[in-house]
This record gives C-alpha cells, structure tokens and sequence, in this order.
C-alpha cells in the first residue's frame, strides 16, 4: 500500500472519528438535553460520515486495488490523483466546520463557504473518477463470459 493510498484511508477514518463524535453530542443533545439538533449540525455529520469516512475509504481502496493503468491511458496521472484528494480533504473539512459554526453563528458568508466547499467535494470526486476511467476494465472475465460463463 503505498502512501497516497494511506493518506486516502487515514484521512477518511479522521473524518469518520469526527463524524462519530459529532453524532454522540447530537445524541446526548437529544436525548439527554431533550433538543433536537440542527439541521446545519445533521448536515455536518452526514458529509463527515458518508463523504468524509466511506467515500474516502471507498477511494483509498479502489485506488490500491484496480488495475494498474494501460501504457496508453492518457487520463491517469498520479498528480490528478492528489489534486482530487486535495480538492475533497479540503473541501470536505471547510464544509464540515462551516456547516457545524452554522448551528451557533448567523453570518451571511458561512452559506457561502458550505457552498463552495459542496462545489468542490463534487468537483474532487469528478477528478478522481474521470482520471481512474480507464483503471476499470476487465482482466479475462470477459473472455469467461464470452464462453458463457455466469458470476
């Protein structure tokens, strides 16, 4: 495993331990507090769990385990890679926090950073998909099905 597969793994269990944290407090808040969290507060929790821990976790291993990339393939280049994981780490994080200060603090420009930090955790996941395209591609399972073979 090498380390930008790590940096995608360790990144998305740190998100998942934020995620976690967030989702006890809102619990006790709920049950103990008798107050329902916001919805800025849910929102915040959902995007460190679902975009920050899996979808992390997804792309770490898919990473590691897909095909290595043909001698051809002009889309996937290690930077593009990076670049995507930037893009989420850092996007994912801003609007984490932003979503989070939302609950306590009305500021105008904190919509604005949940935005762009929206824009960017779709536009690292674009990145990262359109530059891994070509890693998944069959290797003999579609010489097997093309013999009638059923998986």
């Amino acid at each position: 495993m090498y380390s930008l597969v790590r940096r995608f793994i360790k990144t998305g269990l740190g998100f998942g331990l934020a995620g976690l944290v967030l989702g006890v407090w809102m619990l006790a808040m709920r049950e103990v507090g008798g107050r329902w969290p916001s919805p800025y507060l849910v929102s915040a929790h959902a995007h460190a769990v679902l975009v920050g821990f899996v979808m992390f976790l997804i792309l770490g291993v898919a990473l590691w385990l897909f095909l290595r990339p043909e001698k051809d393939d002009t889309r996937y280049r290690p930077a593009r890679i990076e670049a995507a994981y930037w893009i989420l780490a850092l996007s994912t994080g801003a609007r984490f926090v932003a979503e989070m200060s939302r609950a306590w603090v009305r500021v105008p420009w904190l919509g604005w950073i949940v935005l762009a930090g929206g824009v960017g955790q779709a536009a690292g996941l674009v990145l990262y998909f359109w530059t891994m395209w070509g890693r998944i591609r069959p290797v003999g399972s579609h010489l097997r099905e093309a013999k009638g073979e059923k998986f």
